[in-house]
């Protein structure tokens, strides 16, 4: 058995932001504002559920572009990645950092709980109870609400591995306090960001937005920003903007700043021996001084056409082999 370890590098990574707040209270303007900034380089706007993304690009300086989707999860997460390829690509040529928007994550939630929920409706408990009554409340087993935070979990582990900055936005509101049994506990008040129950959790900075105050720094995963949990207040920011979060507030420097090692973790006692081919013929790609759409054509040219995107493991295998034969003949 050997020993597998490294030194901590010390860098800033690239931010995982979630802005969150009540209603009307700048979560949306403050992204467009980002895309603005001189310091960064395009921005990608995924809408889910809000519906600012094209009157929002009137604000003077904002420019981004606002991604099409149909709805669906599957072509929502396919869109998310082709942003995430394309910040690869300015990544690789030195270029300022791409920036992601997702505006909401509580549209993404809301999403994946009524996917659950249709779900449910189509087993065999429900089907009956439905029969019986159409208004009866639909129970939604264990195993739906687990498949769910799997998607939404695909989602976040795309975000926190994005090599440039993200700005997720969620709403947030006060609400009833509520005992060990779910009962509310008379008086008691509470706070809630609407969305999976980890996304506050996931990101790196945590800002909260108010029509009342200025905007406040509840919590940053960050050396920089000084915030030490159960120690210091929630920090305001006087001429609040997200690009002053960003690179004054978290000290993020383009030119150093790195992907977040997240591993994807599985129960499985093996590596996915399609994730661990990919990653050779990727290293071989970049060996060459090849980007993702330069290895693509590669690969459809090798193979007359067909996409990378859909290569199994003996395919990759093959491919791999391939390359490395080539390297060496160089």
């Amino acid at each position: 058995m050997t020993l597998k370890t490294r030194k901590p590098t010390g860098q800033v990574p690239w931010p995982l932001i979630l802005v969150e707040g009540p209603e009307k209270s700048g979560k949306s303007w403050a992204c467009a504002e980002l895309s603005a900034s001189e310091q960064v380089g395009q921005t990608y706007w995924i809408d889910l559920g809000e519906g600012a993304a094209d009157e929002y690009g009137a604000i003077p300086g904002s420019r981004y572009l606002v991604v099409e989707h149909d709805g669906s999860w599957g072509d929502i997460i396919t869109q998310a990645q082709a942003v995430k390829e394309e910040a690869q690509k300015a990544a690789a040529a030195g270029e300022p950092p791409a920036v992601l928007v997702i505006d909401s994550m509580t549209a993404e939630w809301d999403l994946l709980k009524e996917w659950a929920t249709d779900r449910a409706k189509k087993s065999a408990h429900n089907r009956k109870l439905l029969q019986q009554d159409p208004h009866a409340e639909v129970s939604v087993s264990m195993n739906l609400w687990n498949d769910a935070t799997a998607r939404h979990r695909r989602l976040m582990t795309l975000l926190l591995t994005f090599p440039g900055i993200v700005a997720m936005t969620a709403r947030g509101k006060d609400v009833a306090e509520l005992d060990d049994k779910g009962k509310p506990v008379q008086g008691g008040r509470d706070y809630k960001v609407e969305g999976h129950k980890t996304l506050a959790f996931d990101a790196s900075v945590w800002v909260r937005m108010s029509r009342e105050h200025a905007p406040l720094v509840i919590g940053a995963r960050s050396v920089q920003a000084g915030l030490r949990p159960g120690v210091d207040r929630p920090k305001p920011i006087p001429d609040f903007t997200l690009e002053k979060v960003v690179f004054d507030v978290l000290g993020c420097e383009p030119k150093t700043a790195q992907v977040r090692d997240v591993r994807e973790l599985n129960g499985k006692d093996q590596p996915d021996p399609l994730k661990a081919v990919k990653a050779e013929v990727w290293a071989l790609a970049q060996a060459r001084g090849w980007d993702a759409e330069a290895l693509s054509e590669d690969y459809a040219q090798t193979y007359e056409g067909k996409l990378l995107g859909q290569a199994t493991v003996d395919d990759l295998t093959e491919y791999r082999d391939i390359l490395a034969h080539a390297k060496e003949a160089a």
